[in-house]
């Protein structure tokens, strides 16, 4: 198990209007491999707040291990809920960020920009 240092956090930004993008629901999955297969645990979720923000870290409090992780922001459903006039068909539906955590006392933060016509993300501070 990890230190009490580190953690995953994340925000999101709908960059096509210049906004936080409010009520994204995020999961975080941790990845198992046994060399041939692959499956995913879901460790939390969460719902950005008016802010694009997490009210808390997805994790934290020493229960960062080494390994793969995925969040899956499930973008679909916050376009789906934007009113009609602002309403785009949504191409993305759930976009999946793969990492790795190396350094358990590390803060790991991976935002996501949005848009209708596509999304990037880096890692944060």
């Amino acid at each position: 198990m990890g230190k009490a240092g580190g953690r995953i956090s994340t925000h999101v930004l709908d960059t096509s209007k210049g906004v936080p993008a409010e009520g994204v629901r995020i999961a975080l999955h941790l990845v198992l491999t046994d060399g041939e297969s692959e499956s995913r645990l879901k460790v939390t979720e969460s719902v950005t707040n008016g802010d694009g923000r997490l009210d808390a870290p997805l994790l934290d409090g020493g229960r960062l291990e080494q390994g793969i992780y995925e969040l899956h922001f499930d973008v679909e459903k916050y376009y789906a809920t934007r009113s009609p006039e602002q309403s785009v068909p949504a191409l993305w539906t759930v976009v999946p960020i793969r990492f790795a955590v190396s350094d358990t006392e590390s803060h790991y933060h991976i935002p996501l920009l949005i848009a209708p016509g596509g999304y990037s993300t880096y890692r944060g501070s």
